[in-house]
């Protein structure tokens, strides 16, 4: 019989992550990651109380303890809820990869690819800089950026403003050539109106894809940008289960971001995965988070045919405080090859945390919270 879960911990670090640590009988360790950007506390008294059900179990059976942990209760879901569950859920796997010895990904059916196209996210406030931002990516080896659209957008978009969106991307468009390429993120910040109004200029830059056009509370109201432009529609790190991605891709979603952290970890992203399928709709997991989350993205992503490319923040600017590598033992396995991850053939989710790092990080720890921000008129502004 399994060794019984004796103790399951958290750790919130620098910048602002969540990792979860549950231990066995026998020693053996697994990780997780239940980042919730802004919420680390929060998530971690979910972390707690599910660790009450937890302590004493079998971790084998992952299925039945997703279903008790989401569904159980009375009152569920929600972020807050869906991240420490997603943080169990990838520790488990952990788990059951290294008490087996295989990746996660051979436990998910096996590698359908042996590499993994990845991105990174570029700054800068006009064309110059954006160039600059682009070509240092470029340096790592990476092929494919995302940048945002826009800063504080006003309620309906500025002449001025969306010929500034357009100049930056066509900056982006003109240092990466034909052969690469540029994703723009709109982070919600835009109406839909201005989101209709903003696509079609964008069209003879043949972004990768336009993500969030609209808040995630608007998903109903996402056919309508789709239907204005024919440059793919990506949405989703704020949807936290299938049930929330269905009517997005009734609208017509073609890209889904579910984050691994955010909505329901390993088990129910394979889930949302199957369904983008059966929509002809691809897999971009969102992931400006740590070494866990990213693990537990690239385990799925090897597993699923629909995957198309992997976000990661490894030397991302917004990382103050620590790095995506500075938790884990051996750099190797997420170090980039001609612009991939590859195959990770490690038991578990691949990759070795260092705990030590980890503990003294938490006892360093201090909440990270978004800045808030006003339009001109004083009235609150999407961040």
């Amino acid at each position: 019989m399994t060794a019984a879960i004796t103790r399951v911990e958290s750790f919130p670090v620098a910048p602002r992550w969540l990792f979860v640590r549950i231990e066995t009988g026998d020693g053996l360790v697994g990780w997780g990651e239940a980042s919730l950007e802004g919420y680390a506390d929060v998530v971690r008294a979910a972390v707690d109380q599910f660790a009450a059900y937890l302590i004493g179990r079998d971790p084998g059976p992952i299925e039945d303890h997703w279903q008790v942990l989401t569904k159980s209760q009375f009152y569920r879901g929600g972020a807050v809820l869906a991240s420490a569950v997603s943080g169990i859920d990838q520790a488990l796997w952990d788990l059951k990869g290294k008490r087996l010895g295989v990746p996660v990904h051979d436990l998910l059916g096996g590698p359908v690819r042996d590499r993994i196209r990845a991105y990174g996210w570029v700054g800068g406030d006009d064309p110059a800089e954006v160039a600059d931002h682009i070509s240092a990516q470029l340096e790592t080896g990476l092929t494919a950026v995302k940048m945002n659209a826009s800063g504080r957008m006003n309620l309906n978009g500025s002449v001025a403003e969306l010929d500034r969106v357009v100049s930056r991307v066509a900056s982006a468009r003109e240092v990466l050539g034909p052969d690469r390429d540029v994703a723009v993120d709109l982070h919600g910040r835009f109406t839909v109106a201005t989101a209709r109004r903003l696509a079609p200029m964008l069209e003879p830059l043949h972004p990768f894809f336009i993500e969030e056009p609209v808040v995630p509370e608007n998903t109903h109201m996402i056919g309508r940008v789709a239907d204005a432009t024919s440059i793919p529609i990506a949405a989703g790190e704020r949807l936290y289960s299938r049930q929330e991605f269905l009517p997005a891709l009734q609208a017509g979603v073609a890209i889904v971001q579910p984050d691994l952290s955010h909505a329901g970890g390993i088990s129910e992203v394979r889930r949302i995965a199957s369904l983008a399928e059966t929509f002809d709709a691809l897999l971009a997991p969102h992931c400006p988070l740590g070494p866990l989350a990213l693990a537990s993205c690239l385990q799925v992503a090897f597993a699923t045919p629909n995957h198309l490319i992997q976000e990661q923040s490894i030397g991302i600017h917004y990382n103050t405080g620590a790095e995506v590598l500075d938790y884990v033992v051996d750099k190797a396995p997420l170090a980039f090859e001609d612009g991939c991850f590859p195959l990770l053939t490690g038991p578990g989710l691949g990759i070795e945390i260092d705990e030590t790092a980890v503990r003294e990080a938490s006892a360093r720890w201090e909440t990270w919270q978004n800045p808030v921000w006003r339009h001109a008129d004083g009235s609150m502004a999407e961040w």
